[in-house]
């Protein structure tokens, strides 16, 4: 097999735009994601700094992030069942709670400045905000 038979291989997986992975329901959701992230990082930055600001998009991008995974380990599935659908969702929350367990721990380890309560009070209104994909049409 050619390099270039392999790189047509590999390509043919992957989506042709990036409306195949974000449906209208992530995209509603990573809107707002990052409208809230980017009001608290300005009211972070404004009220303790720019530690305050990066803290905030930091707590942000770590939910962002992570609905980003779960949506591209669900998309192009051809699901023939309901117990295929079920394994589906599991492996992709299970990716989804890994990534976010991984980026917590990395904010927190390596970045020194991290104002704790912004970071974490961010990425708990992420969180908040992640249901309304349910109530998001297509």
């Amino acid at each position: 097999m050619t390099k270039l038979s392999t790189i047509k291989e590999f390509a043919r997986w992957l989506p042709r735009s990036t409306n195949a992975i974000a449906g209208k329901p992530l995209r509603t959701v990573l809107l707002w994601q990052l409208l809230a992230t980017s009001v608290i990082a300005l009211i972070a930055g404004y009220l303790t700094g720019s530690a305050g600001a990066i803290s905030a998009l930091l707590g942000g991008l770590v939910m962002m992030v992570a609905v980003s995974v779960f949506a591209v380990m669900t998309w192009g599935n051809k699901v023939r069942s309901a117990g295929e659908i079920l394994r589906t969702l599991v492996r992709a929350e299970a990716g989804k709670i890994g990534v976010i367990v991984l980026q917590l721990w990395l904010v927190l380890t390596a970045y020194e400045s991290v104002v704790p309560v912004v970071f974490i009070g961010t990425f708990i209104v992420a969180v908040l905000i992640y249901p309304i994909a349910l109530l998001v049409r297509d």
